[in-house]
């Protein structure tokens, strides 16, 4: 099984137990704002997410990692790699995505866990290059993707909703984990 310890965080394989408190992030507004169409998931919606990240893990050897605070064993989100396949413009490629509950944010969580996602795609699945790809105007995310030491690559439109996107990338043969 493949878990990352990093000083405050365990990125770990998706479990039952993460179903209910992941269906809790997805139901806060300010989390999914820019996401999608910005709808909120319910525990169903949830639930097909969680089988359909499990199975990138097993058919692409990476995925989207739980993410539990080593402190209190709660889930506070995810982070990890993903095909981006809803933007074939940028493809072939593998992205770095996060999303963490509201309580959670402001705290560096994200970033921690990004910054070792990134050590993974380089050390430990010999990738040479992860993009990021996020809204225009999700600040938040921009600060992450500048301490990732990402670079922009270019702007975009999404081909569903039809919102700006930024795309980032990072060269992993010079990044320094």
């Amino acid at each position: 099984m493949t878990e990352i310890r990093t000083p405050r965080l365990l990125l770990r394989r998706w479990h039952d137990d993460d179903l209910a408190p992941m269906a809790d992030i997805h139901a806060d507004l300010q989390v999914m704002r820019w996401i999608d169409d910005g709808a909120v998931r319910d525990l169903d919606r949830t639930a097909g997410d969680i089988e359909r990240w499990e199975e990138e893990w097993d058919e692409e050897g990476f995925g989207l990692f739980a993410v539990e605070l080593l402190a209190s064993g709660e889930l506070a989100g995810f982070t990890g790699l993903s095909v981006p396949e809803f933007l074939p413009e940028v493809l072939p490629a593998v992205a770095i995505s996060w999303r963490f509950g509201s309580q959670f944010w402001g705290q560096g969580y994200a970033s921690e866990a990004a910054q070792a996602t990134l050590e993974f795609a380089l050390q430990d699945r010999g990738l040479d290059r992860v993009i990021s790809i996020n809204r225009v105007g999700d600040d938040a995310s921009e600060n992450i993707i500048r301490k990732l030491g990402m670079v922009p690559e270019r702007t975009t439109v999404h081909p569903v909703y039809g919102y700006p996107l930024h795309v980032h990338t990072i060269d992993l043969t010079e990044f320094e984990a």
